[in-house]
Order: C-alpha cells, then sequence, then structure tokens
C-alpha cells in the first residue's frame, strides 16, 4: 500500500506539535485527516500546508473528548474520506502553571486529567477498531516526559495529567501483546515550538513532524517506546534505530 493509498488521521493535528506531524505527512504524499472542536484552528491549518498537498487534507469539526462526539466525528469522517489506516494521537497540552495543589480545585484537577487523559482514552476507543485487525495499519500516541517529574513549581497537576497518559500507552501495549496494528509511542522529554518561538533545547514541529511521519511511513515497529530528550535524538531514536 502506497503512502497514496493511506489516510492518517491526526487527532489534535490542529496544534502546534500536531500541525508539524500533519504537513509532514502531507509532503510524503498521505491522504491525511483531522478533527477540531475549533473551525478556525482547522482554517489555519489549511493555510499552513504546502499549497500543493492542500487537496490531500480533510478537516472536520468535532469533539472526540466525549464518547458521543468521538462517534458522530467518527462517522463524519468515514464518510468524507471512507477509511482510516493510520491514526497519530497528540491530544491535550504542553504547558499547565496553576499553581501548587494546595492552591488548585477538584474542578482544575478534572480539567487536565479529562484534557490529557480522557480525550486520549474516548478517541482511541473511537477510532482503534478501524485499524486494530490490520498489520499494515499504525497508531502511534506522542506524548510528554513531564509525567516523570516536576518540571517546576506550580506544574504538579501536569505531571498528574501527563503520567496517567504514559501510564495508559503502557497498559495498551500489555493488554494487546499481539494486535496486528502497528502500536507505538513517541515520548518527548523537552519543548516543542514552531521556528518562530524555539528556545535552547527545543524541537523544532517541523523537523518532529518528519520524525513522527518516517514512522508511520515504515512501519516496521510495534510496541516500542521511541524516546526524545533533544533535537539529535529525532535522527538517533526515530530514524535510525527504525530503518
Amino acid at each position: 500500500m502506497s503512502n497514496s493509498d493511506r489516510v492518517v488521521l491526526v487527532l489534535g493535528g490542529a496544534g502546534t506539535v500536531g500541525s508539524g506531524i500533519v504537513k509532514a505527512l502531507l509532503d510524503k504524499g498521505f491522504k491525511v485527516a483531522v478533527i477540531s472542536r475549533d473551525s478556525s484552528r482547522l482554517e489555519r491549518l489549511q493555510s499552513f500546508v504546502s499549497p500543493v498537498t492542500k487537496d490531500n487534507l480533510t478537516t472536520t469539526v468535532g469533539n472526540v473528548g466525549s464518547e458521543e462526539g468521538a462517534e458522530q466525528a467518527k462517522q463524519a469522517l468515514l464518510k468524507a474520506v471512507g477509511k482510516v489506516t493510520d491514526i497519530v494521537s497528540s491530544l491535550g497540552f504542553s504547558w499547565w502553571q496553576g499553581g501548587p495543589p494546595h492552591t488548585q480545585s477538584l474542578k482544575d484537577l478534572d480539567w487536565v486529567i479529562e484534557t490529557l487523559l480522557f480525550s486520549t482514552f474516548v478517541s482511541w476507543k473511537a477510532f482503534f477498531p478501524l485499524v486494530r485487525d490490520d498489520t499494515n495499519c499504525t497508531y502511534s500516541f506522542i506524548t510528554g516526559g513531564a509525567g516523570e517529574k516536576l518540571l517546576m513549581p506550580g506544574t504538579g497537576f501536569l505531571t498528574v495529567g501527563a503520567a496517567s497518559t504514559l501510564a495508559f500507552c503502557q497498559v495498551l501495549r500489555e493488554e494487546y501483546p499481539e494486535v496486528p496494528c502497528k502500536l507505538n509511542q513517541v515520548k518527548i522529554n523537552t519543548g516543542v515550538a514552531t521556528p518562530e518561538r524555539m528556545a535552547p533545547g527545543y524541537l523544532n514541529h517541523l523537523d518532529l513532524g518528519e520524525a513522527v511521519a518516517t514512522l508511520v511511513e515504515r512501519r516496521n515497529t510495534s510496541h516500542s517506546v521511541f524516546t526524545v530528550n533533544c533535537p539529535a535524538d529525532l535522527k538517533t531514536v526515530l530514524l535510525e534505530r527504525n530503518l
């Protein structure tokens, strides 16, 4: 199956990390679909990708954070593109610094968990059946390393939310050890930014997108975790290890 025959659903594709992945996939000849609650973000995404690949991008307004919304989005997506062969899940947010736990409410914690974990679970439950039983299909999670340590004072709930997502990905690898679909995780232990907002040690979202697109394209590994600590790791961990 050539890239032009594959349809990649990028969950979170309108965000900073996701947009880099979407552009790289389109540049490699894939058809790409993106679902977002925010139509203006989808319009910005359409303006961001290469003009020559724009026709291969399908955008749908929908909410994959609720079971009903995810099911509705799935039906609308399938009606528009016919099939999905690959899924990249890059949901949630990369930063939160609301303060130490004693200053926060249950509502604050619930919002963080809902954004980072619940949306990842609900969308996986809705879309995984589309690719689960095919060895030519892939499902790749993009996660952050914030779940392994407190990044700085006041970011505790980010750690809790990110840790729950890391645990969920581990559960999937161990609960479904022989699933035909290629199930992988890219864990990013540094910041990701657009070229104009880069900081020392950060990953350019375009470079990260190219590396993730290569992982999806090759389909030669499964149940693996690729840990990226710095820009150089994109080549050594994702590209060379995955040859």
